[in-house]
């Protein structure tokens, strides 16, 4: 397989997770977002929208989208099951998971902070926007797990939920925001003591800088 990634890209960040604790291998290929290398033409032939990451598997096909490349994964390779088989157990997780990648990671990716610079805002205020989304994301996700005893985020072991969680929280310390959620600090020192996580950090990626 093959991923198209960024190491600092929290989607990409996200899917080498998933490919650690699955024990599977994936071939990295570096698309720098801030040089917009993501906005090349070859890249665009692969994934139209231009986001990463895209996986190309085994067989040549290309995904996108970082949930579905995770959920892709988890049917390809069942353990240890990143979804719940409970019904509503598995809605609980997709929904946290979904809080982090759909709610707050878009609002506050590069390409947006990027759009608000050019239509006149400070740098203040790009920052500031960024933080408050990621403040108010977190404080909502904080309390979708108030009633989970953890360690991880649902239960005794990580799941979707946890490999979207991680990454939002080193994004967090990025933005400055002030990590105000022991709960999320705790699942994230639980997942931090696993080769996957300590693997798929950022400054373990041979593009890091």
């Amino acid at each position: 397989m093959i991923l198209h990634g960024y190491f600092r890209s929290t989607a990409s960040w996200r899917v080498r997770i998933a490919l650690g604790l699955k024990g599977l291998e994936a071939v990295q290929v570096a698309h720098h977002l801030r040089k917009g290398e993501q906005r090349g033409p070859a890249y665009l032939a692969l994934n139209p929208q231009g986001l990463l990451p895209s996986l190309v598997t085994d067989d040549g096909a290309v995904l996108t989208q970082s949930l579905a490349i995770i959920e892709y994964l988890d049917e390809i390779a069942p353990e240890p099951a990143l979804l719940p088989a409970e019904p509503v157990l598995k809605a609980r997780v997709r929904a946290v998971a979904q809080a982090v990648a759909c709610d707050i990671h878009p609002v506050q990716n590069l390409k947006v902070l990027q759009r608000l610079r050019e239509l006149g805002l400070g740098e203040e205020l790009v920052q500031d926007w960024a933080s408050t989304t990621i403040e108010e994301g977190l404080d909502a996700v904080d309390r979708l797990l108030a009633d989970q005893p953890g360690p991880f985020a649902f239960g005794d072991a990580p799941s979707l939920a946890d490999l979207c969680i991680v990454p939002q929280l080193g994004n967090a310390r990025r933005f400055g925001v002030e990590l105000r959620w022991p709960r999320l600090l705790a699942l994230e020192a639980a997942c931090l003591e696993l080769p996957a996580f300590q693997n798929a950090a950022p400054g373990q990626q041979p593009d890091a800088e």
